[in-house]
């Protein structure tokens, strides 16, 4: 069974001593946009949750440990002619089970650089768009999803595949997806955590059941990467309703106990519980700063 997110965190955050669970945005009527020409004609884009490397802001090399100080909170655009540098310290992946060490299970513009060289699609926007990892509904539904839309119609998109990586980043990219769909643009995510965007409500989904941080597929396994695209693909062209949801029969190859150890509160000692909540309250006092310097 798929691991519940929704649940698991709540009671992670709950024996940190957070008293009031996050409520995730839910909504009932799920927009639907089918591709305005054939999947071969159109203009394909990648919306990201991962950060552009910066070099001044700690490690945030495979493994590393999670980095606050190196999170956006605007939504950025790069070009996708060359290949950019982008790391995902920055978000509550899997960190004992997988290291981020290969950008293509997270960010699959190999994949689809392919896929447009065997006429998949007809092109790949010239932009890649990346979206914050935001926990306010509010902020994500009224500031950045409309400014990746914004950048979409700028760029003549007509398609868009969504990746997200952290439980958060999950419904940051449902929001988004429902905002493009309502605009036309047709969407699919490929994710990890399929109790958020389905709890959400998404036009289309292709669900991987990895570790978080590997959304786009295995790392290291280009030919798993591959597969995932190519199944989002073919659900953003042959999908007919909302909500349709494609689980990818792909296996996790590494530890078989990931899902009992993410962010488990049973297995912490009162110790770790304590060093972990002092983590987490120094994270926000950095979160809250890099913020009012942007304001």
């Amino acid at each position: 069974m798929p691991l519940q997110y929704m649940k698991r965190t709540r009671d992670y955050y709950l024996t940190l001593g957070y008293g009031t669970p996050y409520a995730w945005a839910q909504f009932d009527d799920v927009p639907f946009s089918t591709l305005a020409k054939p999947l071969a004609q159109s203009t394909v884009a990648l919306v990201t949750t991962a950060a552009p490397f910066q070099p001044d802001k700690g490690d945030q090399g495979p493994g590393a440990p999670y980095n606050a100080d190196a999170k956006f909170y605007e939504v950025y655009t790069a070009s996708t002619a060359t290949m950019p540098d982008l790391r995902i310290s920055h978000v509550a992946i899997d960190r004992e089970h997988t290291t981020a060490e290969d950008m293509g299970s997270y960010f699959p513009l190999v994949a689809l650089r392919k896929a447009a060289d065997a006429d998949k699609i007809g092109q790949i926007s010239k932009h890649f768009y990346g979206l914050p990892t935001n926990r306010s509904v509010k902020t994500t539904t009224q500031i950045d999803a409309p400014a990746v839309l914004t950048k979409c119609l700028e760029d003549g998109v007509d398609a868009a595949i969504l990746i997200p990586n952290c439980p958060v980043c999950h419904q940051s990219v449902s929001i988004t997806a429902r905002i493009l769909e309502e605009a036309g643009i047709a969407t699919v995510i490929m994710g990890c955590a399929k109790d958020i965007v389905e709890h959400v409500g998404v036009p289309r989904l292709v669900f991987s059941d990895f570790p978080l941080g590997n959304s786009a597929g295995r790392p290291n396994d280009t030919a798993s990467q591959e597969v995932t695209l190519t199944l989002a693909l073919d659900l953003l062209s042959k999908a007919t309703c909302p909500r349709a949801t494609r689980n990818s029969d792909l296996e996790w190859l590494g530890s078989p106990n990931w899902k009992d150890d993410y962010s488990n509160a049973d297995k912490l000692s009162p110790e770790e519980i304590t060093r972990r909540k002092q983590a987490f309250d120094a994270a926000k006092d950095t979160a809250k700063n890099l913020r009012a310097q942007i304001e």
